[in-house]
């Protein structure tokens, strides 16, 4: 069964309120938090070189903060823990690292590192946070990637998808929030590379 970890880096207990200012992020110490690849089983070797973009992101969503709305129209951050790397750069690292364990291409690359592949995976994460139910004692936690398998020599569109999930925690603790965005990638970026691997069959 596919896991997704969710690996905690640095320690440091903080309190105060459900969000601070950047200034007061950089300057307090805050748990780091990193989102892991899912194991996907192999599915037949392509030979073809695949090449992962950075996915395009909002501003509140290309941070190391991890994005919880108190409604929907405000942007906060946990003020006790942050994302390893800006988000989509941390998303980045995580398909890369899937698509090797699924062994399904004879290359996995990231742009930007002057890498040229067959074909490229172009992704715009238009989702990932949190919206805190305040009245309810809950969280819902979504995930939506907009995924477009991309050949590199025509620029034609091989195939596209949108991937969506959200999940309900209770609570609205940093760690029923981080269990919420642990259980949303595990999904996403599973139904992500399976569908990448078998929507570029005939391009082997």
């Amino acid at each position: 069964m596919a896991r997704l970890f969710l690996l905690v880096l640095a320690a440091a207990a903080l309190s105060g309120c459900a969000a601070i200012s950047a200034l007061d992020r950089a300057a307090e110490p805050q748990d780091v938090f990193e989102i892991r690849a899912p194991d996907v089983a192999p599915a037949g070797r392509r030979d073809i070189d695949f090449v992962v973009e950075i996915p395009a992101a909002s501003g509140a969503i290309d941070t190391d903060g991890i994005l919880i709305r108190p409604t929907p129209l405000q942007v906060a951050y946990l003020p006790e823990a942050r994302w390893s790397e800006p988000a989509p750069v941390m998303l980045q690292t995580a398909m890369v690292e899937g698509f090797l364990r699924a062994d399904a291409f004879r290359y996995v690359g990231r742009t930007p590192l002057g890498v040229s592949g067959d074909v490229a995976l172009v992704t715009n994460l238009v989702d990932f946070g949190a919206q805190a139910r305040l009245d309810e004692d809950r969280t819902v936690v979504e995930m939506t990637l907009v995924a477009r398998l991309v050949n590199e020599e025509d620029a034609a569109i091989v195939a596209t998808r949108t991937f969506t999930h959200a999940v309900t925690v209770p609570g609205t603790s940093a760690p029923a929030v981080l269990a919420g965005f642990e259980a949303v990638s595990e999904t996403v970026l599973s139904d992500l590379i399976r569908w990448a691997v078998a929507a570029t069959a005939g391009a082997a």
